[in-house]
């Protein structure tokens, strides 16, 4: 339980009581239950917001309740990505451009985009609706795992995600993504679409990243949690306007 309250802590704004010691290695498991917390708690607030409002402004109000639950954690992840990886300068120049706070043009337009893919696919998604908010967070939380497994960190002089690649995470690490896999065959054939998205979608961006910069950050685990949201998201709402 406390490896669990420190991942809630870490990944959250909710409270989580007395204070836990920061145990990077030991909360990394609990990712995927962390996603599942949060995309619960998604599923609860979607329907007490579309008792009152249409679906177009629940979705909306669904995509600002991700960013408020997370503190926009990973929303800043993403821009700050975008800003390195596509401004196209060396290695060295683009780490540094990642650590800067400030946000820049594609780092922008990426935010944008992907905020924009979520609500649009909110806004149509319908059945199995309860159960696809609940899992696509987890599903794109425990991405996570994968991008610590299988890339080294990128900051040898260390950063916000240093602690968490300092020992190699083993394979009994990822045991805690059979309830979303479980989970998500409530959803029914979909649910094939969602997880062959789920690997294709985090193996793509770790091969990306491994071509482009050899080595993953804190805000490129954070990038890899709003992809994956957005593409899985993007699956649950396809054909329903057909």
């Amino acid at each position: 339980m406390n490896r669990l309250r420190a991942a809630i802590s870490f990944m959250t704004i909710l409270p989580t009581g007395r204070p836990v010691p920061f145990t990077p290695t030991a909360m990394i498991p609990m990712f995927p239950v962390v996603g599942l917390i949060i995309g619960g708690l998604l599923a609860l607030f979607d329907q007490l917001a579309l008792r009152i409002f249409p679906h177009p402004v629940g979705a909306v109000l669904d995509v600002l309740f991700l960013i408020s639950i997370t503190g926009a954690l990973h929303v800043d992840g993403l821009g700050d990505t975008a800003d390195g990886i596509f401004s196209h300068r060396s290695r060295e120049r683009t780490m540094e451009i990642m650590k800067d706070s400030r946000l820049g043009t594609m780092g922008l337009v990426a935010i944008v985009c992907i905020l924009a893919i979520k609500a649009s696919s909110l806004a149509v998604i319908g059945p199995h609706r309860f159960i696809a908010l609940m899992v696509i967070p987890a599903y794109a939380r425990a991405g996570l795992l994968f991008g610590i497994r299988y890339l080294p960190y990128g900051r040898p002089e260390g950063g916000t995600g240093a602690d968490f690649f300092k020992t190699p995470l083993p394979f009994s690490s990822f045991i805690w993504l059979l309830p979303p896999v479980c989970l998500s065959l409530f959803i029914g054939a979909r649910c094939f679409l969602v997880n062959a998205l789920f690997a294709g979608t985090v193996a793509g961006m770790i091969l990306f990243y491994k071509r482009t910069l050899n080595c993953m950050t804190g805000d490129m685990l954070g990038a890899m949690v709003e992809v994956t949201e957005a593409v899985l998201f993007l699956a649950m709402a396809a054909g329903t306007g057909l």
